[in-house]
């Protein structure tokens, strides 16, 4: 049976789950940029993520999949200018944006990714 292990378990969720070599993550939010531009906080969400697929023994360019929420669609350019700035040419995750409302009045944008690990 594959284990499945927990990375920063809470008692609400975990901040993501590897499981048959594959890393689920939550959806993450900013913490210090919280009420500042969606580029700010995307930039943020994003070192973020590269710190737990890092936790998981993988990288950004083994992501699979990305949803992205964000308050305001129009606000889409400045995420894109983050993501377009992070993301390793040719090595593109299938992704959704979309527009949604989210836990609080600071957040401007969530992301959650699905990437393999590499065993």
């Amino acid at each position: 049976m594959t284990e499945i292990r927990r990375i920063e378990p809470g008692p609400r969720l975990s901040e993501a789950v590897i499981y048959d070599g594959k890393i689920y993550t939550a959806g993450v939010v900013a913490d210090s940029t919280i009420g500042k531009s969606v580029l700010e906080q995307a930039q943020e969400i994003l070192q973020q993520i590269d710190d737990l697929l890092a936790k998981a023994g993988t990288d950004k360019t083994r992501i699979l999949k990305a949803n992205i929420w964000l308050a305001d669609i129009t606000t889409r350019d400045q995420m894109n200018q983050a993501w377009d700035a992070w993301v390793v040419p040719g090595q593109t995750p299938a992704r959704a944006t979309v527009e949604a409302k989210l836990a609080l009045p600071g957040y401007a944008v969530e992301i959650m990714v699905e990437a393999a690990v590499v065993r």
